[in-house]
């Protein structure tokens, strides 16, 4: 590897490669996941992965000198690049402080240690600004968030950790541990016991479809539906651990706000 760092970089998702973009190292990235929104040059970029399958012979063929992913769900990818004599670096973060380390981690890496801890700083700021600005909250409404809806799965750590952070209180802490997805399996009644007054949807990788949402059988019942309190969170702004994050917390902190 080179002296000041890889110099041709593949994201196999949207977090990394934000990050990589976000350190100033944008030139150097050859591929990226298909699901990057962020920045929007990032999208003419050559698309390689999708989030637990990748095109293996393509990134092969960018000749990458590091490959960046996320989650244990992509060990299989990474396990095959390494095979074929890639270095490979998967972060597999699930909190908020788990975030900001992941992300110096990769300025390291990239060689990029001053641009990495001005960014995480940054996000941190303005979190805890965001925090701050909650205590003004009559009362801190509960709030369900849904990852997936058929199964249906309940809100990640860092998510769980962005509600309470502008003033929410999750309905589900018990779950948001959970590293894999069936961890965080709920049912429709386990929801309508605990009685969101607000209901916050991402599905990752497609529109959530709220009237369905409030349709449910049985969630006339529930708070949120009674008050027209069920909203979308993108899921780039929200599911992708990296600098997204501050905007699905700034989104959340206004639908609290209004709720609270």
């Amino acid at each position: 590897m080179d002296a000041n760092g890889p110099q041709r970089i593949v994201c196999l998702t949207a977090e990394t490669t934000e990050i990589a973009f976000e350190l100033g190292r944008g030139e150097r990235v050859v591929g990226v996941s298909g699901y990057a929104v962020r920045p929007p040059e990032a999208r003419k970029k050559p698309r390689v992965a999708a989030f637990s399958t990748a095109h293996v012979q393509r990134i092969l063929a960018l000749e990458p000198d590091l490959v960046l992913g996320f989650s244990d769900l992509q060990a299989d990818i990474a396990r095959d690049l390494i095979r074929a004599g890639v270095n490979v670096l998967i972060t597999n973060q699930r909190t908020i402080e788990q975030t900001y380390g992941a992300m110096l981690m990769i300025a390291g890496v990239l060689r990029a240690e001053a641009q990495g801890a001005a960014i995480v700083s940054a996000m941190r700021g303005e979190l805890e600004a965001i925090e701050r600005a909650s205590h003004a909250l009559r009362q801190r409404p509960r709030v369900y968030f849904e990852e997936w809806d058929a199964p249906m799965i309940s809100g990640i750590a860092w998510v769980g950790e962005i509600i309470e952070l502008c003033g929410g209180a999750d309905i589900f802490p018990e779950l948001r541990a959970g590293s894999s997805a069936a961890q965080r399996f709920v049912t429709a009644a386990d929801v309508i016991e605990r009685d969101p007054e607000v209901i916050i949807a991402s599905w990752c990788g497609k529109k959530a479809r709220l009237e369905r949402i409030a349709a449910r059988p049985g969630w006339e019942a529930i708070s949120a539906v009674r008050r027209g309190r069920v909203h979308e969170v993108k899921a780039p702004d929200i599911l992708q651990p990296g600098p997204s994050l501050v905007h699905g917390a700034r989104q959340i902190a206004k639908i609290l706000g209004a709720a609270g």
